[in-house]
């Protein structure tokens, strides 16, 4: 008699794709406007010391000499700096371990990067609108999510005044995009939280995956004792070669200096990307970053702008529907944009003369 064959093993409902900017299933579009990478880069100095990775070889698994780097560069102590696979990846894991350590809702910013609330979901966690918490018997949250420049908007957002009361993350990730202004997140405030560090947009590189985190200064900072769990989820060799790359010539003064002249073009980039979006009749929303929020004409839609090659990120999955996020291109691609805006966008019809009080 031969052998029962084992069950098959159902097939398993995958999750949906979260909403990002960039390449869709059609592949990338000719222009697009619809990620916050740098669209200036990449950067030199960067694009070389990829091109020179030895990916033959592991990299060191307690990442010593990339740490002693980027600490020296903050001017924190090597322990403090926690290294993630990705911004995505440290948001998945200190949700996973703040559940385990201090259960309790997740708080974020009315408009946010999708993936701070879909961690919270996937680990059952119960969400809270920033400002909205309320007071909840026994419901006082136990991890709060930051985001300055904010995203999508790219406005300040300045530092909760209660950060001794709750375990918070400053997602920084468009900080070094910063065009106009100066942040309001000043030494003792970035102390007492966890600063999420990704600076692949910046350097123009987001197809190179790599971040890393600050811990709090030790003392009273809440959560500054969730440092040995977050090390113990830490997935091994969390970063590889190519990611090492990027973040020692990220914190290198080359890429640095790079990155300061490049903010000059991106603000004459901006300026004439508001300049096409306000002649088009959209709403803009003003910004201290190379991207801005807009509500485009009639007409003008996300897919009718796939269709003529042209990327944009609807913002809905921020909690913005009805928006768009636009980041600043080149001048060849404001010019497809603006010629595909004056295509596509539906003529305005004249209201009517009121005729009451001439019957």
């Amino acid at each position: 008699m031969s052998p029962s064959r084992a069950p098959a093993a159902p097939m398993l409902a995958r999750t949906p794709v979260r909403p990002h900017g960039g390449p869709d299933a059609r592949g990338a579009a000719r222009w697009d406007f619809s990620t916050n990478a740098n669209a200036a880069g990449p950067c030199p100095a960067a694009d070389a010391a990829l091109r020179q990775v030895d990916a033959t070889r592991y990299p060191d698994p307690s990442y010593q000499r990339l740490r002693e780097r980027l600490a020296a560069w903050h001017g924190v102590a090597p322990a403090r700096i926690l290294p993630a696979a990705s911004a995505s990846e440290f948001i998945q894991r200190i949700t996973v371990v703040g559940a385990r350590l201090a259960p309790g809702p997740v708080v974020v910013p009315e408009q946010a990067y999708g993936d701070y609330a879909a961690a919270a979901r996937a680990h059952g966690r119960t969400l809270c609108i920033s400002g909205q918490e309320g007071p909840r018997a026994g419901q006082r949250p136990t991890l709060r999510w930051c985001c300055d420049p904010s995203s999508p908007l790219g406005l300040d957002a300045p530092p909760p005044a209660d950060l001794g009361q709750c375990t918070t993350v400053l997602d920084a990730a468009y900080a070094p995009l910063r065009l106009h202004g100066r942040g309001t997140w000043a030494g003792a405030a970035r102390d007492a939280v966890f600063e999420l560090i990704s600076p692949n947009k910046a350097l123009g590189l987001p197809g190179v995956r790599g971040a890393y985190a600050i811990a709090p200064r030790e003392g009273r900072a809440p959560g500054a004792d969730w440092v040995e769990a977050l090390v113990a989820a830490e997935p091994s060799w969390p970063l590889g070669a190519h990611a090492v790359a990027m973040l020692e010539t990220w914190v290198s003064d080359g890429a640095q200096h790079w990155l300061a002249r490049q903010r000059d073009t991106l603000r004459g980039w901006k300026e004439q990307l508001l300049a096409v979006l306000q002649d088009a009749g959209a709403v803009v929303w003003p910004s201290v970053t190379p991207f801005v929020c807009a509500q485009l004409p009639p007409g003008v839609t996300v897919d009718a702008l796939r269709e003529r090659d042209i990327a944009v990120r609807d913002t809905s999955s921020f909690g913005l529907p009805g928006w768009v996020r636009l980041n600043a291109m080149p001048p060849d691609a404001l010019c497809a944009l603006a010629e595909a805006i004056g295509a596509l966008r539906q003529p305005v019809s004249s209201s009517p003369r009121s005729t009451k009080g001439n019957a």
